[in-house]
């Protein structure tokens, strides 16, 4: 398995990790740890997409799924930032 495959599955295990945890009542969806794995996740299957195999559907949807999730820590910076 390339360093590449290994990314893109790393982040295919957070995003799983962190949906699952969200629909069983374990994680919160719109809180830190949820939207980082995310984001982290996201960003492993890019890097898998864009270095190794090219897919434009996929990456338009893990790019889109990276900024949601960037979207929302920066709405949480914001927030804790006023108060």
């Amino acid at each position: 398995m390339s360093w590449t495959d290994a990314a893109g599955l790393a982040g295919v295990l957070m995003i799983l990790a962190a949906y699952a945890g969200a629909a069983l009542g374990r994680l919160d969806p719109k809180g830190v740890w949820s939207l980082l794995a995310n984001l982290i996740g996201a960003c492993g299957i890019l890097v898998s997409l864009l270095i190794a195999n090219f897919n434009l559907s996929s990456t338009v949807m893990e790019g889109s799924w990276a900024l949601v999730a960037l979207a929302g820590l920066i709405r949480l910076a914001v927030i804790k930032r006023r108060g």
